[in-house]
């Protein structure tokens, strides 16, 4: 398991841009909202959009009992399902409507 500073909760940053350590004294006594963790490397790496949206999923699941909610990160877009080839009436050729 990796260290606790390794982690940054980007659903906080600092003034200087900064990302602050993962985690919160206690849900019940912390002012700080549900923390979402990844490596400070992938935080960095990330963009205010990605970022956005995992900790809105991540709070939209919300933290049934006292087990960690874990979601995605990033979230790949689903490919559009091919559409099948209607097949329409061929005239043909060398025949003429008069």
């Amino acid at each position: 398991m990796a260290k606790r500073g390794l982690y940054a909760n980007i659903n906080a940053r600092k003034k200087k841009g900064k990302f602050q350590a993962c985690g919160r004294k206690s849900a019940k006594g912390s002012k700080r909202k549900y923390p979402k963790c990844v490596p400070r490397s992938k935080a960095k790496s990330m963009t205010a959009a990605q970022r956005k949206s995992a900790v809105k999923r991540k709070r939209a699941a919300g933290n049934p009992g006292g087990k960690p909610t874990n979601v995605r990160t990033i979230v790949k877009k689903k490919k559009p399902v091919a559409r099948k080839r209607t097949t329409t009436r061929r005239r043909r050729r060398g025949t003429k409507k008069s």
